[in-house]
């Protein structure tokens, strides 16, 4: 966990699998993404507290909506929707608080759930970038409406 200059530790978000579903006949989806925002210092050029809805000239300014809740909130409802037009498929999910910082503790959670809440996971989709670590391989599809793929074999 990580230590405040005192030499005090910090304990670190909690880190939330869950899952909908677990029929091993069913391919089971898990997706991932976090909840945290980029750190918060307005010094550096922000404009808006996170997780404040700010109204500026009849905009509204939801800083972080977009990285990443609204992508959970996307697979949220895509849950919903699979589970509503009876579609047969499991679901999992795990949603932390510590991306933007490099999340802390989500390998070890993975290393020591891998042979139980990971073990009948089929696919892991990332509503982001990378996961774990940019030394991890992820294959980015697309980003905020833009597509584009580049495939090269050696």
């Amino acid at each position: 966990s990580p230590q405040l200059p005192d030499g005090q530790d910090l304990p670190l978000p909690l880190v939330i699998p869950g899952e909908l579903g677990k029929d091993p006949q069913y391919t089971t989806i898990c997706f991932y993404g976090h909840v945290d925002v980029q750190p918060a210092k307005k010094e550096d050029g922000w404009n808006t507290d996170p997780y404040t809805l700010t109204e500026i000239d009849g905009n509204l300014y939801g800083r972080g909506a977009t990285d990443n809740k609204g992508p959970v909130l996307a697979w949220i409802n895509a849950m919903e929707t699979f589970r509503a037009l009876k579609l047969v498929v499991n679901f999992g999910f795990v949603i932390e608080g510590m991306k933007e910082e490099g999340s802390l503790g989500l390998e070890n959670l993975c290393e020591e759930e891998n042979q139980h809440f990971f073990s009948d996971v089929d696919y892991i989709v990332i509503s982001d970038n990378l996961w774990l670590s940019n030394k991890k391989p992820a294959l980015t599809y697309g980003s905020r409406g833009n597509a584009c793929s580049s495939v090269e074999v050696k």
